[in-house]
């Protein structure tokens, strides 16, 4: 043990540290998987109400939000549930509770949007609908990855 090369020091990360790291990841692995999910769900419910005549046409601006569209902002918004999910994760004593209030309170201001946009009746509903689709799909996912997590 007389080499300058052995200090006697192992090299282990801290179990805490590891631990904590892990569960943010998997947290932000289950929540991608969510975010996927709610894509394809509200592109195929989109897709499946423009099919029956919905046209998606917004007066305000004048065009109609096209398929992609729905894929993209649901994505957006889904990542940012995920971030504020990881976020609760680390620095909250009770991540799950004040996520799902959270995501509820965003959801509801989600909703005024379409409300007051000034498009037909049909469209308004499904528009309503379709932000409901994705926090069907976030909020329980996220909801239950952070009450594993910190059980």
């Amino acid at each position: 043990m007389n080499s300058t090369d052995d200090t006697g020091v192992v090299a282990v990360p801290a179990a805490g540290r590891t631990g904590h790291t892990h569960r943010l990841r998997g947290l932000a692995v289950t929540g991608l998987v969510a975010t996927l999910a709610a894509m394809v769900a509200t592109t195929l419910a989109a897709a499946l109400a423009q099919a029956g005549g919905v046209d998606f046409e917004v007066p305000d601006g004048g065009e109609t939000i096209p398929l992609p569209g729905f894929a993209v902002v649901t994505g957006f918004f889904s990542i940012v549930g995920v971030v504020i999910a990881v976020a609760l994760l680390r620095w909250s004593a009770r991540p799950a509770q004040r996520f799902v209030w959270t995501a509820v309170s965003l959801t509801a201001i989600s909703l005024v949007p379409p409300l007051v946009a000034g498009a037909d009746t049909a469209t308004t509903i499904t528009l309503l609908g379709l932000h409901l689709v994705p926090a069907a799909v976030m909020i329980p996912t996220l909801a239950r990855s952070l009450r594993t997590r910190t059980g």
